[in-house]
């Protein structure tokens, strides 16, 4: 039976669960009533536990019918799970013991090498450097002094008196190594750790496999998944088998029952139906991605979360789907009321949930959202097969709940979908949810649409509101538009079991403060790019961290590795983790950092100002693959900016929800055939990354960056660097909605946030400061570390870890959205994936609710300016 403790999880070992049919799968009986929960635990230590799957029946789910191509395959994916076993754990520490490469600019490498030596003792006590060995007397030297008794005489010693006296020499001996130079006491958390960091690093870099990282791809590109189907379920047990290989510990499947949608054949219909003669049915589906004898279905088009529904009404285009379009619109006279809106991809609304939320608002009672090639079609180059870009009946499919209100599952807000648990919000009226149907088109299809408008509404003369659809009059539409009808009729599923993959690495110093790593696993089809390569990377990734684990390595902190389900509908899987488990990572969470799409080109990005200084530490350690140029020379080459975070992945959760330091980065390049079945191993193979040589990279900075922060002595977080950034924001905020740019009584005063982010530059730099004294203690001692500096270098890391814990508003929260907790960071109300620095104020403020927006500024700023004196109190 489920326990029905909150927060209380349990894990399986099983070796694989059933199948189920399609009838089974989208039966009405409730996933869960198929489930149970078994004895075994997983967790960040052995007092939290993470929640698991065990169950002898059959899943309830969604059938994919590509998935029965791939059960011959199965015993292949899981003997080959990406982890080689050493013959030998002593050669593997050998090789890294053997490896002597410097760091690169790194001016405190030599503190770092004097600290790791003192606090990681071997087994033999020859390796101690004892401070006052160099004065002591050799044996031989003794030996030589030692006067001799005359010829003839016997001496017989009183044993009990030696002993005494050795034993008073002894105990003298060991109060003066304690208490003097607190041996024993300082790193004994960490005896087991042999190996020089600069050597760790040098190993983790150059044993990145490139053509590991290809079959990894591969393997997790072979069947479409997405979440909650069998075949994703099934991609779930290879990734688990793959950690298991690693070596990882307190390996599982951790299960939730959330919300999902799914097409239904033949339930999706997008047709002109009046007047007679422009009688018309798209196509609606892609064409198979790979030849029948290959491939004998692929997902369907649809919308995950889109609105159940049977409308129609006249056309009208308008642009980008934002709410200036629709406004441009009404400021042309032409009235959306009961019309199906007919919107493109990307553009100045780039959120297709946002597009469909702008259509709700404006009166349309359907959404269509097409594919552009000046967006990411011919326009832009040659398409799929030939080149990079989406062909002409590439879809792009995507979720349409709105994650800027609500993350997660939208029928749990703020608690966790446990398998049991009862309580469950309305999907009606739902505000993470639409109230109007939608359905994506490719180009292809909104040809079609586009011509029949011609003469009705009003000419568009504006290029920048006109896209690249070939022959085509570019018309609004208007009430006498021909009449379109949409139907959207699907699958739901209140609650469908999706399921996390978790392991770690216990940390020995540190065992409670974890690094959190993610990607996430499912995918709108092949999931080429989106997300299988950041898969692919991070099963080499743990490769490379079960063989130092094998070779008796163990960090400082704990690193936690999890493979996310259900990302694509509303990041579920990660957003009901951190739900499942907020207090203790608000309490004991150092940092997460998130890989989604790690490869579609050769330009490194990444999000997270925090962690710009020990970013660039590795950026200058890893060379560009095609100009052999470090990626940090090109990085300040090209003057790259670490912005904040917005939406858009699974790093939201744990940096809006639980407060953790939270960094987010990959290679991006031109448009690709995103979310469509053309984002499969084949495009990567031949366009993306067809040497993969930019996986390797991502798999060298990634692993770099997890040993960095798991293992540095320091935790390498810049909270100098952050209280730059937000002054940065805070002026920000003060020429948009201060009083010298805005009318009274609207203006509004940020004396007191300006105060705060002051204050927090003050407390940053002594914060800052205390690392450089503390490196220069321990260099001046020749690499000791006494044991009250040892206490007060983990007390500070302490403070570092759960600075970003200490800017939550807990018992607030966004007003309107209150899931949100974060007072600098959150995604933008009307741009999912762009950042809004101070979220409550722009809130507020964009809406003309003065006297809240000031409210929230002097509620962030008390936030601000006491996490700010809690650093050095």
């Amino acid at each position: 039976m489920v326990d029905e403790k909150p927060n209380k999880y349990e894990y399986e070992q099983q070796e694989y669960l059933p199948i189920p049919t399609y009838e089974q799968a989208t039966s009405s009986r409730p996933s869960s009533s198929n489930s149970h929960l078994g004895p075994a635990e997983i967790s960040h230590d052995a007092e939290r536990q993470g929640l698991l799957f065990n169950s002898s029946q059959q899943q309830d789910g969604y059938q994919p019918p590509t998935v029965e191509s791939a059960r011959s395959s199965h015993d292949f994916l899981t003997s080959s799970g990406g982890s080689s076993q050493r013959s030998s754990a002593e050669a593997l520490r050998r090789e890294i013991q053997q490896m002597d490469v410097e760091e690169p600019g790194d001016p405190n490498s030599r503190a770092n090498r004097f600290s790791k030596r003192f606090t990681s003792l071997t087994h033999s006590l020859s390796s101690i450097n004892l401070p006052f060995r160099q004065w002591l007397p050799s044996g031989q030297y003794i030996r030589a002094r030692i006067p001799s008794l005359p010829q003839g005489i016997r001496f017989q010693p009183n044993w009990i008196i030696v002993g005494r006296i050795f034993a008073i020499f002894l105990v003298v001996f060991i109060i003066w190594l304690f208490f003097i130079s607190d041996l024993f006491a300082i790193g004994s958390r960490r005896m087991t750790n042999m190996f020089n960091p600069d050597n760790l690093r040098a190993y983790v870099q150059g044993h990145i496999d490139a053509d590991k990282i290809r079959l990894n791809l591969q393997h997790a590109t072979q069947f479409d998944h997405i979440a909650g189907t069998e075949g994703n379920y099934l991609l779930a047990k290879w990734v688990e088998t793959s950690y298991q290989l690693a070596g990882l510990e307190s390996v599982g499947l951790e299960r939730f029952d959330v919300y999902l949608n799914y097409p239904k054949k033949g339930g999706r219909r997008v047709a002109i139906i009046n007047p007679p003669e422009l009688a018309w049915e798209a196509k609606i589906e892609e064409e198979l991605a790979y030849p029948p004898e290959f491939q004998a279905i692929q997902t369907m088009v649809f919308h995950g979360h889109s609105k159940t529904g049977n409308v129609t009404g006249p056309l009208i285009y308008a642009n980008y789907g934002s709410r200036q379009d629709f406004q441009d619109l009404r400021d042309k006279g032409i009235d959306m009321k009961g019309s199906i809106a007919l919107v493109r991809y990307y553009g100045s609304q780039p959120d297709r949930s946002l597009k469909v939320k702008a259509a709700e608002q404006a009166g349309a009672v359907g959404c269509i959202i097409y594919s552009d090639p000046a967006e990411d079609g011919f326009l832009k180059g040659e398409p799929y097969p030939k080149g990079r870009y989406m062909p002409d009946d590439g879809v792009q499919r995507g979720a349409v709940g709105m994650s800027s209100w609500v993350v997660g599952d939208v029928l749990s807000p703020g608690y966790a979908s446990l398998p049991g648990e009862r309580r469950r919000e309305s999907k009606e009226n739902n505000p993470g949810l639409p109230n109007i149907p939608s359905i994506p088109l490719a180009w292809r299809d909104a040809q079609r649409l586009l011509q029949a408008l011609k003469g009705h509404g009003k000419r568009i003369e504006d290029s920048k509101a006109r896209g690249g659809v070939p022959d085509v009059e570019w018309w609004t539409g208007d009430a006498r538009s021909p009449t379109v009808h949409l139907m959207n009729d699907q699958i739901e599923k209140d609650r469908e079991g999706i399921y996390n993959v978790l392991g770690k690495i216990t940390g020995i110093e540190q065992p409670e403060k974890s690094i959190i790593v993610g990607n996430h696993r499912d995918a709108w089809c092949f999931g080429g790019a989106d997300p299988g390569s950041g898969t692919a990377v991070m099963l080499e990734v743990i490769r490379i961290f079960g063989d130092l684990r094998r070779a008796g390595w163990r960090p400082l902190r704990t690193i936690e590795f999890a493979s996310w389900d259900g990302e694509e509908y509303n990041m579920i899987g990660s957003t009901e983790h951190v739900e499942a488990r907020i207090e203790d990572l608000r309490r004991d969470a150092a940092a997460y950092i998130n890989v989604d799409v790690a490869v579609t080109g050769t330009k490194f990005r990444a999000g997270g100002p925090v962690f710009a200084s020990v970013l660039k530490r590795i950026l200058e350690r890893v060379p560009d693959p095609n100009s052999n140029r470090s990626f940090l020379e090109i990085w300040d080459e090209n003057k790259t900016h670490m912005a904040g975070l917005g939406s858009g992945s699974d790093f939201v959760a744990f940096l809006d929800l639980a407060g953790t330091a939270s960094l987010d980065m990959g290679f991006e390049g031109d448009p690709f055939p995103y979310h469509s079945c053309y984002d499969n191993f084949d495009w990567m193979s031949n366009h993306g990354d067809p040497g993969f040589q930019y996986h390797k990279a991502m798999g060298q900075i990634w692993a770099l960056l997890i040993l960095d922060m798991a293992d540095r002595p320091v935790l390498p977080l810049d909270l100098d660097v952050y209280a730059g950034e937000v002054t940065n924001y805070v002026s920000d905020l003060e020429i948009h909605y201060g009083d010298s740019k805005t009318p009274k009584p609207q203006a509004l005063n940020f004396q007191s946030l300006k105060a705060a982010a002051e204050q927090f530059v003050v407390q940053a730099r002594i914060f800052k400061n205390w690392e450089t004294a503390w490196s220069k203690a321990v260099t001046d001692s020749g690499g000791f570390e006494s044991l009250t500096l040892a206490n007060q270098r983990i007390e500070h890391n302490t403070r570092m870890a759960t600075f970003e814990s200490d800017l939550l508003d807990i018992d607030g929260g966004l007003p309107g959205r209150e899931q949100f907790k974060h007072i600098i960071f959150a995604p933008e109300l009307w741009n999912n994936y762009g950042p809004a620095y101070f979220p409550g104020v722009r809130d507020a403020a964009d809406e003309g609710e003065w006297e809240l927006a000031q409210k929230q500024v002097d509620k962030a700023a008390g936030i601000l300016d006491r996490a700010a004196r809690k650093l050095n109190s």
